[in-house]
């Protein structure tokens, strides 16, 4: 419904239509052009898009780590590109892996796992 057009677009959940005062405003709010969303629904569609996409869980640092990591750089390399101590880059890595939900097993190398997700992000 969105995809098609934000303007004229109105959707509130019952709860929020049996109070009279919030549907007039929704009502006036559309019929003048605009948009009017039951806030819930707006908390769902932002909550699945959060899940959709592991990545925006990471800071902007640690978004330039990973990318760093898919480049295949390791470590020391890494904080000299990014004039940082190599302490500092091993802290990006375990909260991108903690961010990631990738905790260390021996079936798995994180930092693999980490660089697929980046790719298919």
């Amino acid at each position: 419904m969105l995809a098609e057009s934000a303007s004229k677009v109105g959707y509130l959940l019952k709860d929020r239509v049996a109070d009279v005062a919030d549907f007039v405003a929704a009502v006036r709010q559309v019929a003048s052009g605009g948009t009017a969303l039951d806030p819930e629904v707006v908390a769902q569609l932002l909550a699945r898009s959060r899940r959709r996409d592991p990545l925006a869980r990471l800071s902007p640092r640690e978004r330039e780590v990973l990318g760093h990591m898919a480049a295949g750089q390791s470590n020391s390399s890494i904080a000299k590109a990014l004039v940082v101590s190599h302490g500092a880059v091993e802290k990006h890595v375990t909260n991108i892996f903690t961010k990631l939900d990738l905790p260390a097993t021996e079936e798995g190398h994180r930092r693999v796992l980490a660089v697929l997700q980046w790719l298919e992000a």
